[in-house]
């Protein structure tokens, strides 16, 4: 018979012949076997594992129970494929099973089964056994023991075995077809959840704000109810489209570790379809239930641009409105390029970047952070710092006319106050709206777009300097 025909045949009688079936004796795989693990990590909470193992298969049909996978693996995207002797293998059927051995889970299968309650005597020590059903282990449990029914636990409860669905570890059960008998190179990949990363940065600006030293990291957060030992680590940043489908979600998270890791070299990038890859240049091991940190990337003195901006808003432009805003929050920005010449010029995956600056003293403090997205290289980075302690504004509307039924005439006022002992500049940026013409103004002003106008205003120290502008607006 051909090999083909014979796995059809063997593979129809394991699906039909229950007999067949457990006559199969399951062979399992541990960590042990395993000869390397390679683990890629999209930015929501995805990963996708290959697994290889070496492991020792019978010819025709065999049991494989793959233990100690993620416990958040997608089994429908398993595949499992022999490395040394390429299609050796057939598949005929696998199980995931997730439901992990405790004494709550041990008790609840045996709901409907009989245990043996073993009581001590409290005074002679002597030990009693009487049989009891299991009727419930929601909350607690209920016991029939003869004619009673007793709930808690009144003793030790010795059981017969543990079913078999129920493992110490996510275990994947593969049942296959081997062309061969003996050692064979496997590989299982598949999809999970429970690991995840993201960017972090740190930045430090100097003394006159005019450049930055940044440090950015990975963290990395492993939930998957497994441990990756020595795994070639490569991460995806991108927004990578997903079908939204139902997930299981691990039933608890315990305590994580924090664990800081600096690797002799920098992670490499590349691009990858419409995304960036970073790969780790050695192996690392990421424990379960532990979040870790490796190096992304580093520069010093990568010049920055620091700006002082008042945001208008575009409802004052609707109708009259007087009074906008005293003591209006005037923020701060530092901005730099991400470019070779600013010794940059990396793909930088979105994360939060976290300001500090030295004081009179030469100690770090934080000074603000902001959110940034995924900047490809050649492009700027605005990081919101804070709001201004020293410099504050007042906004107000002077005149508001109407002149035909689709046209106005606004008259506004901004007054800048600088209690620094330094000049400051201030963008105000003015979201005005329709078709717009300015009138006067006693600043210059650019049209940064169609419906915006931006003033640079110079505030002397100690100083006031007042903006006053006027327009007529077609709506």
């Amino acid at each position: 018979m051909q090999p083909r025909k014979l796995y059809a045949a063997v593979a129809a009688a394991l699906a039909t012949c229950p007999l067949a079936h457990a006559a199969v004796e399951e062979m399992p795989s541990t960590l042990k076997d395993q000869q390397s693990v390679a683990i890629t990590i999209y930015n929501e909470n995805l990963a996708l594992v290959k697994d290889t193992r070496r492991v020792t298969l019978e010819t025709g049909p065999n049991r494989l129970a793959l233990r100690e996978v993620s416990g958040r693996m997608r089994p429908e995207t398993a595949q499992l494929r022999s490395l040394s002797h390429p299609g050796a293998l057939t598949m005929v059927e696998q199980n995931f099973d997730f439901d992990l051995l405790t004494p709550a889970k041990l008790l609840e299968k045996y709901v409907g089964r009989t245990v043996r309650v073993v009581k001590t005597h409290p005074t002679t020590g002597a030990e009693s056994v009487e049989t009891a059903t299991v009727l419930a282990a929601n909350n607690g449990v209920v016991l029939k023991i003869g004619d009673r029914i007793e709930t808690g636990l009144p003793g030790r409860i010795v059981y017969d075995g543990v079913p078999a669905n129920l493992r110490d570890r996510p275990t994947l059960v593969t049942e296959l077809l081997s062309a061969r008998a003996g050692a064979q190179t496997l590989e299982l990949s598949y999809l999970s959840g429970g690991l995840s990363w993201k960017a972090d940065y740190v930045a430090e600006l100097n003394g006159a704000d005019s450049a930055l030293d940044l440090n950015g990291w990975v963290t990395l957060t492993n939930t998957s109810g497994t441990a990756y030992p020595s795994a070639r680590l490569q991460l995806v940043a991108g927004d990578v489209n997903r079908v939204r489908d139902e997930l299981r979600q691990a039933a608890g998270i315990v305590a994580r570790t924090a664990k800081a890791d600096v690797p002799a070299s920098e992670m490499a990038q590349e691009s990858l379809f419409e995304y960036h890859l970073y790969t780790l240049q050695r192996p690392t091991t990421i424990a379960d239930n532990q979040t870790k940190q490796v190096a992304l990337l580093s520069a010093g003195g990568v010049p920055v641009v620091k700006e002082l901006v008042l945001q208008g808003s575009d409802y004052y432009y609707r109708s009259s409105v007087g009074g906008i805003g005293q003591k209006m929050k005037v923020g701060v920005f530092v901005q730099f390029e991400n470019r070779e010449s600013s010794r940059l010029g990396m793909p930088m995956p979105k994360g939060v970047v976290r300001v500090y600056k030295k004081d009179s003293a030469g100690n770090a403090q934080f000074v603000g952070e902001d959110r940034i997205d995924h900047t490809p290289k050649d492009e700027d980075v605005n990081i919101h710092i804070g709001n201004a302690f020293d410099v504050v504004a007042e906004h107000k509307q002077t005149d508001y006319k109407r002149i035909d039924t689709h046209t106005w005439e606004m008259e506004f006022e901004v007054t800048l106050r600088n209690h620094k002992d330094s000049a400051v500049t201030v963008q105000v940026n003015e979201p005005i709206g329709g078709d717009w013409e300015m009138l006067s103004s006693t600043y210059k002003y650019t049209k940064t777009a169609a419906f915006a106008a931006q003033f640079i205003v110079p505030v002397a120290k100690d100083g006031t300097a007042v903006l006053k502008y006027r327009i007529r607006a077609h709506w």
